[in-house]
């Protein structure tokens, strides 16, 4: 009997790598997944904790996957390497803060690793030329497997026949018949392939999975170096990142505000480490201090915080404020109104 051949896929929960994933494994190859979690994947946080989001399924997608293809997901912490590929990027940034070509290089590579430590022979990516504006075009594509240091082991099953033949074809380890020439941005071969498949559940094909190609949290992002005087974060920065509305006033504080009750129960583990306030004498929202706020300042953002409260229409509104020793102090405020909060603080 000749040598089972082993294959890793990279899977990010979407449609795309789920079908790579299943059409290598349909010709007898053995495959085992790999995730790695940066800190700005969207799956399983603000789907889990806010009201809009509520219809949406509690999963992690990347799990749902391998469980429905039977394979072991195996899920790696890169946050702290990760750091040098956002704040660095080689080849730049797409429409927002994502590093789209470089994050792809370096996990391919961070797959290329776990391969040859585990003795498989080849990496399936869920990459169709011509998708994604800036990873995955005709002419990336060939860096993305030489910088990675993947080359021809990397297989990606959805688009082969429109790329040469990789190593694993060539060796006889997998039919390049049995394989796709999906290009462009439709997402119809793959929902029908879904459908041959006998594949009915997935994850929103058209759907991203990395806050960085937000527009919105992109600009937080950029707003909190900015503020920093450096690109420095932590993974709690990019929790927090998620949630809330960011409101700065001026640069040496700003007020992240909870928006309903799921934010402000996750904002209540951040409460030790932050400047916090919330309405004493009437309903309203937790909101977390982040900077060095001067005295005026936390009168400023208690008035802000009481604009969101129950008590926005009353003369005045009590506010519990807690220093970082968790001392309590009430300030008597006036909400501010609609028109004194421009628009230019909100980031």
């Amino acid at each position: 009997m000749g040598k089972q051949i082993k294959a890793v896929s990279l899977i990010s929960g979407g449609l795309d790598s789920m079908l790579a994933t299943k059409a290598i494994m349909e010709q007898g190859v053995h495959v085992e997944g790999i995730n790695f979690f940066t800190g700005f994947c969207v799956e399983g946080h603000t789907h889990a904790i806010r009201k809009k989001d509520k219809v949406k399924p509690k999963r992690n997608n990347s799990l749902w996957v391998a469980e429905t293809l039977g394979i072991k997901l195996h899920i790696i912490d890169i946050i702290e390497e990760y750091k040098d590929v956002l704040i660095n990027p080689k080849h730049g940034y797409g429409a927002n803060m994502n590093p789209c070509l470089d994050c792809k290089i370096f996990m391919v590579n961070k797959a290329k690793q776990w391969m040859q430590e585990n003795d498989f022979d080849f990496i399936i990516t869920g990459e169709v030329m011509g998708q994604r504006p800036m990873s995955q075009r005709r002419e990336t594509m060939p860096i993305i497997a030489a910088e990675s240091g993947a080359d021809d082991r990397l297989v990606r099953p959805l688009c082969a026949q429109n790329l040469p033949a990789t190593l694993p074809e060539r060796e006889g380890w997998i039919s390049r018949d049995e394989l796709f020439d999906f290009s462009g941005r439709s997402r119809k071969p793959q929902m029908a392939l879904a459908e041959q498949y006998g594949l009915e559940d997935y994850s929103q094909p058209a759907g991203g999975c990395c806050f960085l190609t937000d527009e919105s949290y992109s600009a937080k992002l950029v707003d909190l170096w900015k503020a920093r005087g450096s690109k420095e974060y932590d993974l709690d920065d990019v929790m927090l990142l998620k949630v809330g509305r960011h409101i700065r006033p001026n640069n040496d504080y700003k007020i992240i505000v909870a928006r309903e009750d799921g934010e402000a129960r996750f904002m209540q583990g951040y409460k030790k480490n932050y400047i916090n306030m919330n309405c004493a004498s009437h309903r309203g929202p937790l909101a977390l201090i982040d900077g060095e706020p001067s005295a005026e300042d936390l009168y400023q953002a208690a008035q802000i915080v009481a604009r969101y409260g129950q008590g926005r229409e009353a003369d005045l509104v009590e506010v519990a404020v807690r220093d970082l020793a968790g001392n309590e102090s009430i300030l008597q405020v006036k909400p501010l109104a609609a028109d004194e909060l421009p628009k230019e603080w909100f980031v």
